[in-house]
């Protein structure tokens, strides 16, 4: 990829930050991908797409390293699933052999597996040696009459977001738009009810978490032809283009893919979070707002209102256990904020949030929800979190599975919010599921035990040997 083009990636015209003084996204700065490169951000966008063969194509360090990151989930086929790498040795990048062994791996994964495509990642190794991705792409796909595209997301060319963002580009030049979404079956079809098509950008079904929300749509009549890409396949992205309205769901990084349906196939979009109850309504409203009908907004107010009160009434024992609780919430991107509105609804105060990955839009978000005296975290280093625990005074650090092992040696309550926790907390019934969560760490008996001096440190303080 040219640095021009990394260039115009970097300069999102849908995104707010480029309204302001200096225009565009920053250049990555030496040490900005310690924490996921373009190739890791680019994978992890595209990789729930799970009737896809997935090929890294480079050394073994780079699929192995980052396989199955995401801990998205499917009611489909399981081939995303399937680690597959052209495994580039030495003496392959030195004979030159990194194209022939790429080709000849397409076709082993198309005549193992029979993938509905199969989508190639390049890495540092192969952008530096030259391998031509876009030819050996094309030529196997004329060859073996299987989409093959390429996505040309080397980690050295910057961050994870620049990935999301290069994976996107390839949808929208490759994929989006070159298959009609099929009928409306009989079954989907509601009396008297307009079924209208949607999609959903930026959705990633971590642990199985939009199946809190899907039936929602449902009963609304809207119809996701297609997720960008939790629990998606193949042909659903191919659709996009003709939905009615789409929705960015919590991933900034993707607004490369809403402009361009938009401005390609007039298709409007909006953005919102499903995490937090208030979040949540907002969507569905958004939804009801951009589709123009107003038949959907009256069942969609009556919706919302039977699941507020619902899930209020099952939140108030959680409430009283959690209110007051102080939180220190570390994560990145939009999670920085969308996450502080679920933790609000339960009542609690989050004292710090950490914004490494969140871009200036973010921070707005944050201040509108926390202040403007809100405290942002940029230093996730160990030494600077604990410390930042203690000042605060927090209960509880909720950060992403990294941060576990320096919670659990210094002894505090720890929750995983990130892409690899095994809990989905989206939606209204998500809320129970994250305050149920919340709960059982804060209050779990081993924190004081853990605390306590051991058994042997008791028995010298009192003076006593050590079998007594």
């Amino acid at each position: 990829m040219k640095s021009s083009e990394i260039a115009v990636l970097l300069n999102e015209p849908a995104c707010a930050h480029n309204t302001k003084e200096k225009s565009g996204c920053a250049r990555p700065k030496p040490g900005a991908t310690a924490g996921g490169c373009s190739f890791d951000g680019a994978q992890i966008a595209l990789l729930p797409i799970s009737d896809v063969a997935h090929i890294v194509h480079g050394s073994i360090a780079c699929a192995g390293s980052s396989w199955d990151n995401r801990g998205t989930r499917t009611t489909g086929p399981a081939l995303y699933r399937i680690g597959m790498t052209t495994d580039l040795t030495e003496q392959d990048v030195i004979m030159g052999r990194g194209e022939k062994r790429l080709f000849h791996a397409i076709k082993q994964a198309i005549d193992a597996y029979a993938p509905a495509a199969v989508f190639v990642y390049a890495t540092c190794v192969t952008a530096m040696i030259g391998d031509d991705l876009q030819a050996v792409c094309k030529a196997a796909g004329e060859r073996w009459g299987v989409p093959v595209v390429p996505v040309d997301c080397a980690g050295f060319y910057g961050t994870k977001n620049l990935g999301n963002r290069i994976a996107g580009e390839a949808m929208t030049q490759y994929v989006i738009g070159t298959r009609e979404p099929d009928a409306v079956p009989e079954s989907a079809q509601r009396p008297g009810i307009k079924v209208h098509d949607v999609t959903l950008i930026g959705e990633y079904n971590i642990a199985g978490e939009f199946w809190h929300v899907a039936p929602l749509f449902d009963e609304l009549g809207l119809r996701i032809i297609a997720s960008l890409s939790g629990d998606s396949r193949y042909r659903d992205i191919q659709t996009m283009h003709r939905a009615e309205a789409s929705m960015v769901v919590c991933a900034k990084a993707l607004l490369n893919v809403a402009r361009k349906v938009e401005e390609g196939w007039g298709v409007p979009f909006f953005e919102g979070s499903f995490y937090g109850i208030a979040d949540t309504s907002q969507a569905f409203r958004d939804f009801a707002r951009l589709l123009n009908d107003d038949d959907l907004e009256v069942r969609t107010e009556a919706m919302i209102v039977r699941e507020e009160a619902k899930i209020n009434a099952t939140l108030e024992p959680w409430r009283t256990r959690l209110k007051g609780k102080r939180v220190l919430l570390y994560t990145g991107g939009v999670k920085s904020w969308s996450v502080v509105s679920a933790l609000q609804d339960l009542g609690m105060d989050v004292v710090a949030t950490g914004t490494k990955k969140s871009t200036g839009e973010d921070k707005a978000r944050i201040r509108e929800l926390m202040g403007e005296d809100a405290v942002m975290i940029d230093d996730g280093s160990p030494t600077a979190l604990l410390s930042a625990y203690k000042e605060y005074g927090a209960n509880i650090l909720i950060a992403g599975g990294r941060n576990l092992y320096t919670a659990l040696k210094a002894r505090i309550p720890f929750l995983d919010i990130n892409q690899e926790r095994e809990f989905g907390y989206a939606g209204y019934t998500g809320m129970i599921e994250l305050a149920r969560q919340l709960a059982l760490t804060v209050e779990s008996p081993v924190w004081n035990a853990v605390r306590q001096p051991a058994p042997w440190a008791r028995t010298k303080a009192a003076g006593l040997p050590l079998n007594a």
